[in-house]
């Protein structure tokens, strides 16, 4: 796996005007404390968040998996399973982060074996005060490692890259598309 192909896997993207400007962050308590944000007087809007992520490896390793000849069994639906129930899981890993109740999460695998990668995106869905972009990216990262931990007996050089935010529509800040 070169890093070439890793390069030409990710798409260099800037957020849109829209982005918060770099620097600004909600204020914290008068005295600088950390806090979790007050999001009791925000109205309940219908949001949605759009994550990606990659992870390279071995062709052979890719071909093992896509076979459905591996020891554990199917590691596609079973990195699934995990991506959704890491986004469920999100503010117990992230501290201050919200507690909400998501409506849908959709994990989708793309495997590509010109580059010898997996593409992973995740779509999360809530009606609430507060936005569902962590619970996206959490469901990405844990679908990318839960594909390491069930091949790294095969291939231990395999790359999580490129997780980011693809999409955010809804709440106070409107929409946000990476451009």
């Amino acid at each position: 796996m070169n890093s070439a192909r890793r390069k030409s896997a990710s798409r260099t993207a800037r957020p849109s005007a829209r982005a918060r400007a770099p620097g600004k962050l909600p204020p914290g308590t008068a005295a600088g404390e950390v806090h979790m944000v007050d999001v009791g007087a925000k109205k309940v809007t219908r949001r949605e968040a759009v994550a990606a992520g990659i992870i390279c490896m071995h062709r052979e390793t890719l071909r093992l998996i896509l076979a459905g000849g591996h020891k554990k069994g199917d590691v596609l639906g079973t990195a699934r399973i995990a991506g959704i129930m890491a986004a469920k899981k999100t503010a117990e890993l992230i501290p201050l982060c919200h507690s909400i109740a998501l409506t849908a999460v959709d994990v989708t695998l793309q495997p590509d074996e010109a580059m010898s990668i997996i593409r992973c995106q995740a779509t999360v869905r809530t009606s609430g005060q507060t936005g569902a972009e962590m619970e996206a990216m959490v469901a990405v990262q844990v679908t990318l490692l839960t594909l390491y931990d069930m091949c790294k007996a095969v291939d231990r050089a395999m790359v999580m890259t490129d997780i980011r935010l693809l999409a955010k529509s809804g709440g106070h800040s409107g929409d946000w598309t990476r451009t």
